[in-house]
């Protein structure tokens, strides 16, 4: 008798400890499904870190934030794929979508080795936009709003002091870990490489020398751009690598003032269209003229995707702590220089759709 006694205590105590349990994990739920404002809807987020993992990971969240559209989505798996399985860390991916991207990158994510990830999808509302961008009538489509997303981090991650940014056109291969603790100066609310950084200087590149400076993205013509006494010949930086300090850019409110120097493009055309006619990168080069730290060159090797020849020696690429595709040459069009680096961490599309859109690209290319 005694012992059935102690037996149903034993089972009681489960049952209540297990309700508590599921009970914490609802509210956690709830808390991380919060809205977000300018349009930044939280749609999911799987914060379950299987036993295994959870006990090789340290507890301080690293927060990536990354644009999925569906064209380019498995640019963004790729990344993500090549940023977990080079990390122990706790990472979290904010991935940023657009509504009709979101029930194929779900797919993606739950039928595939990807399924152990730690992510919450964002939809972005582009109304957010709204008055802040140029709209060419003839080229509407032109128009990527995702591009625009890194503007707004602080609504993305609403709850984090720090966060890295990446393009979708990237691969990491080394521990992000390192990319987050660069240390940011006093009063910079972000880190960036500059376009006139040593990493060319480092190794024999051929067709080296595509370096950039301000004068490429803002039309000194324009009084407006001249008022702001910036140097001409100041080097520029790529902002599709950064790390933020985010309560800094919160005290700063770079936001509002990046909003300010899209609006004021749109009244008065302040931006140079020599490179590729830019519109996200300007406003960020006024804003952070001399107010920016630096981030470690092998963690940002672009112009990969400037051209189909291959700028670095394969000894280089292999040092490269991240890779980056920018250009018109994308990893996924195969026509890429170290484009086979790329399809080392792509996961296959379980929908065969992002296969169809590879090969049209492969077409265009070939044209």
């Amino acid at each position: 008798v005694n012992i059935s006694i102690l037996i149903v205590a034993v089972v009681i105590f489960l049952l209540v400890l297990h309700h508590n349990f599921l009970g914490l994990s609802d509210l956690l739920r709830r808390e991380l499904s919060d809205s977000n404002p300018l349009g930044l809807q939280p749609i999911d987020f799987i914060p379950a870190v299987p036993q295994r993992l959870a006990a090789e990971r340290s507890d301080k969240e690293i927060s990536v934030v990354i644009t999925a559209s569906d064209e380019r989505l498995g640019g963004a798996i790729a990344a993500m794929n090549s940023i977990s399985r080079h990390t122990r860390s706790n990472v979290v991916f904010y991935i940023v979508t657009l509504n009709n991207t979101v029930d194929h990158l779900r797919l993606w994510l739950r039928n595939t080795a990807l399924k152990n990830l730690r992510y919450r999808i964002l939809d972005f509302d582009p109304r957010v936009l709204e008055g802040k961008v140029q709209v060419d009538p003839q080229k509407a489509d032109s128009l990527k709003p995702l591009t625009f997303a890194r503007f707004y981090l602080p609504s993305l991650v609403p709850h984090a002091e720090k966060a890295i940014y990446v393009d979708d056109d990237i691969i990491v291969q080394d521990d992000i870990l390192e990319l987050y603790n660069t240390p940011l100066k006093p009063g910079h609310a972000a880190a960036f490489s500059d376009d006139c950084d040593s990493t060319t200087n480092k190794v024999a590149v051929r067709g080296a020398g595509n370096q950039y400076n301000y004068i490429g993205f803002l039309d000194y013509k324009k009084e407006t751009i001249r008022k702001l006494a910036m140097k001409a010949s100041t080097c520029s930086f790529n902002p599709g690598v950064f790390v933020a300090n985010l309560t800094e850019w919160k005290l700063q409110n770079i936001t509002k003032q990046l909003e300010k120097w899209m609006a004021l493009d749109v009244a008065e055309e302040l931006y140079s269209r020599t490179l590729a006619g830019s519109i996200t990168t300007p406003p960020l080069l006024i804003v952070f003229y001399k107010q920016h730290s630096s981030i470690d060159p092998m963690w940002n090797v672009r112009h990969l995707g400037s051209s189909a020849g291959k700028r670095y020696s394969p000894q280089f690429v292999k040092a490269a702590k991240l890779l980056h595709w920018n250009g018109h040459f994308k990893p996924w069009g195969r026509t890429a220089s170290y484009a086979e680096v790329w399809e080392k961490w792509y996961v296959p599309d379980p929908t065969g759709k992002f296969s169809l859109i590879r090969r049209h690209l492969e077409a265009y290319e070939a044209k």
